[in-house]
């Protein structure tokens, strides 16, 4: 990743057994295969880290990245 960039970086817990399966019988978009790519992974971001992810958002909406 390049310095400036405005990507986000997320690590959190990897997804228990029940919520994969959830995902996996989910189609997010209209057209593309259910669950999860092989080359993706899920991660769940605690409730109370919501505010810190909203203002990466933010910043990284300033730098132009839409």
């Amino acid at each position: 990743m390049e310095e400036g960039s405005a990507d986000l970086v997320l690590q959190g817990e990897e997804a228990e057994a029940l919520l994969m399966e959830l995902i996996g019988s989910t189609q997010w978009v209209p057209g593309h295969a259910r669950g999860v790519p092989a080359h993706e992974r899920v991660i769940r971001i605690p409730a109370r880290m919501v505010p810190i992810l909203r203002e990466a958002c933010d910043v990284a909406e300033g730098k132009g990245v839409r």
